[in-house]
């Protein structure tokens, strides 16, 4: 007749294991009550809300956390050279077996979920805040493009670009998207960030309410250029943003005059060239893409007789791709070609009518070389 195995006996947890749970509570709570009285502040500017209640989701996540990391990374030390093998037992000991402790298996279960169910509160509680805000006063958008910020203002004809102005103390409900691919729109100092989808208009309502200068940064990989592409928010006081969106709104009624295309010199091209066109073309053949292809020989080189419009390459109609970029097939060869996506005009490069005649300067000259 076969016998039962006989039970497990019951081991203790350890000498001092009890004691080294005091230590690490003590620890734990030391560095929690640090984490909670940090003024992040110090460190990162606050210029609005949700920033606030955005600090303490962060400080409630960070307490969590360090508790977490405390006791397990303490009771591996400690488990680690208290149990650890001994010079005594044999070669093939496999140390004492523990098995089903139901009060054990219980608490870390409720724990954890009380925590999960306290997180998933903080958090949906902030996000409704800030697609639910009533009152919103301005309402605008921005759309991100490779590799530039582009912003709708409601009494602008044209778009600004790379520059956000707002009024401090004015509720603000911002449409985000892309024109192209995924990008971001993160303000570190307001604590939003919000991904950009092509398709896809996300909504965030804030009240900025400390004037200054902040980031706007894209944290999503876009392309060769990701690293480039930030903008800057101004938070105006009521009386400079209402100067600002009237200068705005005078220069697009005006107009920029025609370009005088004599005056353009290659030199102050060359260096303009490096500074808005180089994230997307190079200055050698046509074969040497970057996003478009390159641009040393626009006006001699046989393989592309004609330029991405289907015209005949000379100085006005370059400086015409300029001023009005382009959008449609590819035309360079005498006949409609693949789409190219999008060449930014004047608007999005921020060129005067001095940028544009230096630039065509400069693409003319690198063909007569």
């Amino acid at each position: 007749m076969a016998q039962l195995a006989a039970p497990h006996k019951k081991s203790g947890l350890g000498p001092g294991f009890w004691q080294v749970g005091i230590v690490l509570t003590i620890a734990n709570l030391a560095i929690s009550w640090w984490i909670i009285t940090l003024d992040i502040n110090k460190y990162l500017t606050e210029a609005g809300p949700p920033a606030g209640d955005i600090d303490w989701l962060f400080k409630f996540m960070s307490v969590v956390a360090n508790a977490i990391f405390v006791y397990t990374v303490g009771y591996i030390v400690y488990f680690s050279i208290v149990w650890r093998r001994k010079k005594t037992d044999p070669i093939d000991a496999v140390g004492i077996q523990i098995h089903d402790n139901p009060t054990l298996e219980l608490w870390w279960t409720i724990i954890p979920g009380i925590l999960v169910i306290l997180l998933a509160v903080f958090s949906v509680r902030i996000w409704a805040s800030l697609q639910n805000t009533l009152g919103d006063v301005l309402t605008m958008e921005s759309i991100g493009h490779q590799f530039k910020y582009e912003f709708r203002y409601p009494k602008l004809k044209q778009s600004v670009y790379d520059d956000m102005h707002l009024p401090v103390g004015t509720p603000v409900t911002l449409h985000v998207t892309s024109a192209d691919v995924i990008h971001s729109f993160w303000v570190p100092e307001m604590r939003i960030k919000y991904d950009m989808v092509p398709g896809l208009v996300q909504t965030l309502r804030f009240t900025p309410e400390k004037t200054g200068t902040y980031r706007i940064i894209c944290t999503e990989f876009c392309g060769t250029n990701h690293a480039n592409m930030f903008a800057t928010l101004h938070i105006d006081s009521q009386q400079d943003f209402g100067r600002w969106i009237a200068a705005q709104f005078k220069a697009q009624n005006q107009g920029p005059g025609p370009v005088n295309l004599s005056s353009g010199q290659a030199s102050a091209g060359q260096a303009l060239f490096g500074q808005k066109c180089s994230s997307c073309h190079s200055s050698g053949p046509f074969e040497q893409k970057i996003v478009g292809p390159g641009l040393g020989k626009l006006l001699s080189d046989p393989n592309h007789p004609n330029l991405v419009t289907g015209e005949k390459p000379n100085a006005e109609d370059i400086s015409h791709v300029l001023i009005n970029g382009y959008s449609g097939p590819d035309n360079s060869q005498g006949k409609a070609g693949p789409s190219i996506g999008v060449m930014p005009n004047r608007q999005a490069n921020a060129l005067s009518n001095a940028d544009i005649a230096n630039l065509t300067a400069y693409l003319v000259s690198m063909s007569q070389k």
